[in-house]
């Protein structure tokens, strides 16, 4: 896998960290993705989606069990992601696997509308 400073952010009120499982990648997002956190995640996702297709992974897990807060910003750096494995020949796409706190009713919503983007790629779980 790349080095773990390419595919990690840490910021005093965000952190994403990538580990690779397998043929699949897990993303676990923590904090809040608030506008000071955007161009850090506009530059992981697509390392993360670069590395995927080096490993030929299977599926990239993103974990939003402990992320407090995610603005439109930052969901649309997940459009823009998701996007771009839908634009894939289908031989390379890998599924994603959204996985939500229950307890945190925004994430409901909002990640069921982001599998709206992409229904055959996407699941969510919680």
């Amino acid at each position: 896998m790349s080095a773990a400073s390419d595919l990690s952010v840490s910021l005093r009120d965000f952190s994403a960290n990538v580990r690779a499982e397998g043929r699949s990648l897990v993303l676990c997002l923590s904090g809040n993705a608030d506008m000071a956190a955007k161009d850090s995640l506009d530059s992981l996702l697509p390392r993360v989606h670069g590395e995927a297709l080096r490993i030929g992974a299977a599926d990239v897990q993103v974990d939003f069990r402990h992320l407090e807060f995610m603005n439109s910003s930052c969901f649309k750096s997940f459009v823009t992601w998701i996007s771009d494995v839908a634009d894939l020949d289908p031989s390379k796409q890998y599924k994603i696997r959204l996985v939500s706190n229950a307890e945190m009713h925004w994430q409901r919503r909002s990640l069921h509308a982001l599998r709206c983007f992409a229904v055959d790629l996407i699941s969510v779980e919680s």
